[in-house]
């Protein structure tokens, strides 16, 4: 299993309308790193659910319940987007001060990255967010 980050503005997507939508289409991402980290993605995999430029906090976690595929909403036809379903919400939402502010999270992707908008996270970084958030 791997683990990502995947972001998005609440004003946009929120957590909350993931929880209560339960699933949702990953789309609308066009850079090619992040798409490419979407190729990588398995089912299965867990991703934190990030709220970006307000809030600046990771809130929930997502899993991977379908691979890669074609976005419709790209004409082109060059980008794909994957599937993911809420899983849990973090009990203590870990804000991006927090991050920034812990030592063995100085190489996280979201930090080295920040304009990312999915991008994977190390076994050991998933584990001290999660502690972090209350997990």
């Amino acid at each position: 299993m791997a683990y990502w980050l995947v972001k998005s503005e609440p004003s946009a997507y929120s957590w909350d309308e993931m929880v209560k939508d339960g699933a949702t289409h990953w789309s609308g991402v066009r850079n090619f790193q992040a798409a490419n980290n979407m190729k990588a993605m398995k089912k299965g995999d867990e991703c934190f659910f990030y709220h970006s430029n307000e809030g600046k906090e990771i809130v929930g976690i997502v899993n991977v319940a379908k691979e890669y595929y074609p976005d419709p909403t790209d004409k082109e036809g060059r980008f794909g987007m994957v599937d993911v379903k809420a899983a849990k919400p973090l009990p203590r939402p870990v804000t991006l001060k927090d991050i920034k502010a812990t030592k063995s999270l100085e190489n996280l992707a979201l930090v080295r990255q920040s304009r990312l908008s999915v991008c994977p996270v190390t076994e050991s970084e998933w584990r001290v967010i999660c502690k972090m958030g209350g997990l």
